[in-house]
């Protein structure tokens, strides 16, 4: 009946028998709602609210519950579901509630457009899609912009690392600082350290004069240290104390200079396994 009652104002229905099958829609399929009862031959529905979450935070669901399992549909909304509706469920209840769930849907969808505009014009990173994959990391960068904690991104070459590094930078309040960017990989072991610390007037031959490093270039705002499993194991030494003290010594000076500096890092490599092989400090990974 419910299905009916759908199909006749226009909605395509993907059913699902049970917890494995509604995951499995989920996975194979975008649905704009997701309603579930929670009572389920196998699995239930706290089960597909929690999948439905993973795969998209935005994706609305509305949970189904008999009159005497009132405090289930609490605890599912407590967990993110949009409403509930006691059995037997009203037909034209649940349409409104999926009308509901669908223009909130669409207010959330204009609000981030409106967002990519901004930052566009500002001259910010502009990312644009909308796959469940995407919604997760944006929603990620939007909860981590608010702290100052040191964030890792890994992922495949191509895969817009610096780009979420800017728009995590845009969000958080570093963002009237500058950005600046260095790839560990692309300089020379014997010349990265010189580049991140700075150096001072006769610190090696040819340093004729004293250079910022990106440590200080940075301040007040945010340093993306792209493929930071390069980095070579002399120079995460002087990085882990950095991170550690706030404070750094350019080469060839003797005085402290205090960091105001956001650290975000990214690799394209697995650093769990360059840890055990020895080619990535643990403490440094941990911190």
């Amino acid at each position: 009946m419910l299905r009916l009652a759908l199909e006749a104002q226009g909605h395509a229905v993907i059913e699902a028998r049970d917890e494995p099958e509604a995951v499995a829609a989920l996975r194979d399929s975008q649905p704009a709602v997701v309603l579930s009862d929670l009572r389920l031959p196998i699995g239930d529905g706290l089960g597909v609210l929690r999948a439905a979450k993973e795969a998209d935070p935005e994706l609305p669901v509305i949970v189904m519950t008999a009159h005497g399992s009132i405090q289930d549909a609490v605890s599912a909304m407590k967990q993110g579901a949009l409403d509930f509706l006691a059995k037997p469920v009203d037909p034209d209840h649940l349409l409104l509630l999926v009308e509901r769930a669908l223009a909130q849907r669409r207010l959330l969808n204009e609000y981030r457009l409106l967002k990519e505009e901004a930052a566009a014009r500002r001259g910010g990173p502009h990312i644009i899609g909308d796959s469940p994959a995407l919604r997760l990391a944006m929603t990620a960068i939007g909860r981590a912009a608010n702290s100052d904690t040191t964030v890792l991104l890994e992922g495949e070459s191509g895969t817009g690392k610096e780009l979420c590094a800017r728009a995590l930078h845009d969000r958080s309040p570093r963002s009237a600082g500058p950005f600046v960017a260095i790839n560990c990989a692309a300089i020379p072991d014997t010349l990265l350290e010189a580049e991140l610390f700075g150096y001072e007037r006769g610190a090696f031959t040819g340093a004729n004069q004293r250079k910022l490093g990106r440590f200080e270039l940075a301040q007040r705002g945010t340093l993306f240290l792209d493929e930071i499993g390069e980095m070579p194991m002399t120079v995460q030494g002087k990085m882990l104390r950095a991170i550690e003290t706030h404070k750094i010594e350019r080469l060839g000076g003797g005085a402290s200079i205090q960091l105001d500096v956001r650290i975000v890092a990214a690799t394209n490599r697995g650093l769990r396994q360059a840890v055990a092989a020895r080619q990535f400090r643990e403490d440094l990974y941990f911190r």
